[in-house]
């Protein structure tokens, strides 16, 4: 098995997956660029409108919380068939919805397949692709799913600046086609087979909690840190998580098999691959916004600003993989770590004078970062459990990654919103809270190193 070469169907199999997570994930970026558009259009406040990313963003996190239960029990192909089919029905509602409700509904529907696609495409990689050559597939992988965020913003803004909102969902749904021939022809692979039930319970629970910290800080955008907005539901968001470790030590159904992080190197890699996430889908939201708010620039470059970190990404993350599958995970992460630091402190530092290429030059540095350790991050984790186990912590993880995605959104998008209704100038208010953000991403890019070094020291001592 160490030695087996990966045949054409397993190729084949893993792309048709990687292609709708990347849709799923490059229409969600694409949006933010077009929140004025949309809120102008559907007759919505930007506050209501956000909630096409971060609704999505959560659904699909919860979704995530039960494919080690679906990966388990249904077959492959039924799964993509599921996803495929959320997906087209979603997209054809959003293309043409003439409401706001209308839209986030479809945008629900392709949150669900989302949701499925991506653990799908994980669990393909680590079932059926042997150990000595995981590091690169896995590259492959998360460089398909990291370059969808950087990507999307330029895909939205070209489209909403040059035809409509809508073609967002027209061009992928084209794609989507090709990529339901593929999969159901390609992806073949049996459940390894559970006696567990579904846990409701945990989902419902899980679902509240999740929902209530991301409202809490929708509101604390609205009415302020100090709000009982904003104070209550996180104080609700802290009962419910109580009640749900409760329900996860007690009974048989787990939702999600946090007793994985037990394992120390375990809990030390879920730890930086929420903040990594965390990281590249919140400051993929907050440079559009500056610079259109601070430089008065259109959503066009707004968005064309991000691609050529998302190209750079994209090169790095198979040499990560490769980097990897030769035993230098360490080396990898802590690189990753220092550079997404070094470069949130170039941010931090340069707010009030940065230029529009600036910013471009310095997202590049943090976009190879990103990508050099992400990937890394999980592969490592796997190595540290058995076979048995990947599709639980293939679960948790992805999880883990997309709610951080919306966690990021709700707290970064905040803090902006704060400093804006504090009065002044929007390029000023706006540029005080994309520094206070950048603060935010510098501290937990230092908490990212102390992770991995910490990661080192029980490896050594192991």
């Amino acid at each position: 098995m160490v030695n087996k070469d990966v045949d054409k169907q397993t190729k084949l199999a893993i792309i048709a997956a990687a292609m709708l997570s990347f849709l799923g994930i490059l229409v969600e970026t694409s949006l933010n660029v077009t929140f004025p558009t949309l809120a102008k259009e559907l007759h919505v406040s930007l506050g209501t409108v956000q909630w096409v990313t971060s609704g999505y963003l959560l659904t699909v996190a919860v979704i995530m919380s039960t494919t080690g239960y679906l990966n388990q029990r249904f077959n492959a192909h039924n799964l993509f068939t599921a996803a495929i089919t959320f997906n087209l029905v979603g997209t054809i509602i959003c293309a043409s919805a003439q409401n706001f409700v209308a839209l986030i509904s479809g945008r629900l529907l392709q949150a669900v397949s989302t949701g499925i696609s991506t653990p799908l495409l994980f669990n393909l990689v680590l079932t059926l692709v042997p150990q000595s050559k995981r590091g690169s597939y896995m590259g492959f992988s998360e460089m398909v799913i990291s370059f969808a965020p950087a990507l999307g913003p330029t895909y939205g803004g070209t489209l909403t600046s040059f035809w409509s909102w809508r073609g967002i969902f027209i061009v992928a749904l084209a794609i989507l086609i090709i990529t339901a021939i593929m999969g159901e022809k390609y992806i073949h692979l049996a459940p390894q087979g559970t006696l567990q039930k579904f846990d409701w319970l945990g989902v419902l629970l899980l679902t509240m909690m999740l929902g209530s910290l991301s409202t809490a800080f929708t509101n604390a955008g609205k009415f302020g840190f100090t709000s009982f907005s904003f104070i209550g539901l996180l104080l609700v968001s802290v009962v419910i998580a109580f009640v749900l470790a409760w329900h996860l030590h007690r009974s048989s159904r787990k939702i999600l098999n946090f007793r994985l992080l037990k394992q120390p190197l375990v809990a030390l890699r879920w730890v930086n691959y929420f903040i990594l996430a965390f990281i590249n889908i919140g400051i993929s939201f907050v440079i559009p916004i500056f610079v259109e708010d601070c430089l008065h620039q259109s959503s066009f470059i707004a968005g064309l600003l991000l691609l050529p970190g998302a190209l750079v990404g994209a090169f790095v993350s198979p040499l990560a993989g490769k980097i990897f599958d030769h035993g230098q995970a360490f080396s990898s992460m802590l690189w990753s770590s220092l550079i997404m630091l070094t470069g949130s402190l170039l941010f931090f530092g340069t707010t009030g004078f940065i230029t529009t290429l600036t910013i471009g030059i310095i997202y590049i540095l943090m976009r190879g970062g990103f990508n050099l350790g992400f990937s890394n991050t999980l592969s490592d984790a796997s190595l540290q459990i058995t076979r048995q186990e990947n599709a639980a912590l293939n679960s948790l993880f992805n999880t883990t990654q997309q709610y951080a995605g919306s966690f990021g959104t709700s707290v970064l998008s905040a803090v902006i919103a704060t400093t804006q209704s504090h009065g002044g100038s929007l390029a000023a208010s706006t540029a005080l809270g994309s520094k206070l953000d950048y603060g935010i991403l510098a501290v937990l890019c230092v908490i990212s190193l102390i992770t991995v070094v910490w990661g080192r020291v029980i490896v050594k001592r192991q």
